[in-house]
């Protein structure tokens, strides 16, 4: 497309803002929670919960992380595929954090546990990734 002007870097631009706007009509947003507890310096406990939104969720997505899928849509088994890289960028979001100590007959004991609380994530599946992204 050309402008009367003769700016091609205008349509071009209108182009891909439609286009991107358009994928991102078409995202799905789920539900993700996830809490580990670590009990002695050992992994004790983790949980992870997926689920669908039943209601559209508001906000805008920011710093999304790009999983390997394999062509699947079940979000679940791609963050599993993929623990190390969702814990870390988890990690960055911010957790919440419940530490407690201790001590009975000069034996220490400690737990802690890490929770990401109920978070809404709009996740694009393509045929060899999904991109998730939290709304805040």
């Amino acid at each position: 497309m050309r402008s009367r002007d003769g700016n091609h870097s205008f349509s071009r631009r209108l182009c891909a803002i439609i286009l991107f706007s358009s994928l991102a009509l078409n995202a799905s947003e789920f539900l993700v929670s996830y809490r580990y507890m670590v009990k002695d310096a050992i992994l004790y406990n983790e949980s992870l919960f997926v689920s669908k939104s039943m209601r559209k969720c508001h906000g805008t997505p920011h710093d999304g992380l790009i999983l390997e899928s394999d062509g699947g849509n079940n979000l679940k088994k791609i963050i599993s595929n993929n623990s190390d890289e969702f814990i870390s960028y988890v990690h960055k979001l911010g957790l919440d954090l419940n530490h407690k100590e201790t001590n009975v007959n000069y034996q220490n004991s400690s737990t802690t546990i890490l929770t990401l609380k109920t978070t809404c994530f709009k996740v694009d599946f393509n045929d060899n990734f999904a991109r998730i992204s939290p709304l805040k």
